[in-house]
C-alpha cells in the first residue's frame, strides 16, 4: 500500500522547479511593466514634440504678422511698425511658452528608460537574495 505523505517538505528539485517558474513569471511581469512604462515616456515625448511643433507654427505665424503690420503701415493712425511689432511680440511669447512646455514634456519622457520596472527588478532581486540567504 503506497502512502502519499501530504505534508512532507518539498524536495529540492522541487524548490529548484518552483524557483525557476516563479523567477519566469516575475521576469515576464517585469518586461510588461518596462513596455507599460516606455509606452507612456513615448506619449509624453510625443506630445512635447507636437508642442515644440506647434511653437514653431506660430513662430512662422509671428513673422507673417510682422509682414502684415509692414502692409498696414500706411493705414493706421499709430506708426504702423509700431503696431505690427507689438502683434509680433504677442505671438512669440505666445510660442516662447508652448517652446518651454514642450522642452518639458520631453524632459518628463527621457531618458527613455523603464525607470519603475527596473527599481521593482532591483527590489525583486535583493529579496529573492535575502531569501536565498536565509
Amino acid at each position: 500500500m503506497d502512502h502519499v505523505a501530504t505534508d512532507r517538505e518539498p524536495s529540492t528539485a522541487e524548490l529548484v522547479s518552483r524557483l525557476s517558474e516563479q523567477v519566469s513569471r516575475l521576469a515576464r511581469d517585469e518586461i510588461r511593466l518596462a513596455g507599460a512604462e516606455m509606452r507612456e515616456k513615448g506619449k509624453r515625448v510625443g506630445a512635447g514634440a507636437g508642442l515644440l511643433g506647434g511653437a514653431g507654427v506660430l513662430a512662422w505665424f509671428g513673422l507673417g504678422a510682422v509682414i502684415a503690420g509692414l502692409v498696414l503701415l500706411l493705414a493706421t493712425v499709430w506708426p504702423a511698425w509700431v503696431a505690427a511689432f507689438v502683434v509680433a511680440l504677442a505671438v512669440f511669447a505666445i510660442a516662447g511658452v508652448l517652446a518651454l512646455v514642450g522642452r518639458r514634456q520631453i524632459e518628463r519622457g527621457t531618458p527613455p528608460l523603464p525607470e519603475e520596472a527596473i527599481s521593482n527588478v532591483k527590489q525583486d532581486i535583493a529579496t529573492v537574495s535575502e531569501r536565498a540567504h536565509r
